[in-house]
């Protein structure tokens, strides 16, 4: 019986959990849908979550765009179809490596920097005295870090595609002599557009995921500074699970992998 006591209680806590997303998210989307914006904050929030995260993703997206185009090249040269490897390295940046790699380590930085702000916040009572002053602590701190993910991700996204994608061609020459420009004509013939919007459509998604878990940890965190490390760390796990879920089901729907 303790199992099942166990697996109800789970049950329970990850459906208040996911419903107290979804109604922060919502409550968030009416504050957009008004227009009731402080675009200022916004732009401010894009600089800090945004453009101060390219150094981690560029370096990611190096790195994971060589090593794929290492593993393919050399059984490509092998096996003679040498021909094949940039459009396996553009295929898979596109598609899963670029905006998945980018959400992960932006919720490792990103998403910890909300939570630990507003953790702070909550714990010092200012998000209390900005209720106390009639401010919806939801307009004032979700809204602007909510667009600017939703808006720099895919920008991220597009950057660590690209990098990837160069990064590839520079080792697939180097370590197995495939020509520039044979990498860059099975770019163009193997990738479509399509596969690079489709892409920044799941940074979009996976930008909202990490705000909103970061946004709901951080205004739910209890228990002074240790809660604040606990509700950070919870952040990071949870957006990270949340992503890679979002992930499966995005690239069944936008890519109609059944």
């Amino acid at each position: 019986m303790k199992v099942f006591d166990d697996l109800g209680r789970g049950t329970t806590g990850f459906l208040e959990y996911a419903g107290g997303v979804a109604a922060l998210g919502g409550e968030a989307g009416s504050y957009i849908g008004r227009f009731s914006i402080r675009y200022r904050e916004v732009f401010s929030q894009m600089a800090l979550l945004g453009v101060q995260s390219t150094i981690i993703v560029l370096l990611t997206s190096l790195f994971t765009g060589m090593v794929v185009s290492f593993e393919s090249a050399q059984q490509a040269v092998n096996f003679g179809v040498s021909n094949l490897v940039g459009g396996a390295v553009a295929y898979t940046e596109s598609r899963e490596l670029g905006p998945m790699l980018s959400a992960v380590v932006v919720a490792g930085r990103a998403g910890a920097a909300i939570t630990a702000e507003l953790g702070a916040m909550v714990v010092t009572e200012q998000v209390e005295a900005l209720e106390a002053l009639g401010l919806s602590p939801i307009r004032m701190l979700v809204v602007p870090r909510l667009l600017a993910l939703v808006v720099m991700l895919p920008v991220l996204t597009i950057i660590a595609d690209v990098v990837g994608i160069v990064g590839g061609a520079s080792l697939a020459h180097t370590m197995a002599g495939i020509p520039y420009d044979t990498f860059v004509e099975s770019v163009r013939q193997m990738s479509h557009y399509s596969d690079f919007v489709k892409g920044m459509v799941k940074a979009a998604v996976f930008g909202a995921i990490i705000t909103l878990v970061a946004c709901y940890q951080g205004l739910n965190t209890r228990g002074g500074a240790a809660g604040v490390g606990r509700a950070t760390t919870g952040a990071v796990v949870n957006a990270i699970i949340m992503i890679f879920v979002a992930n499966f089901v995005l690239s069944i729907v936008l890519f109609n992998a059944g």
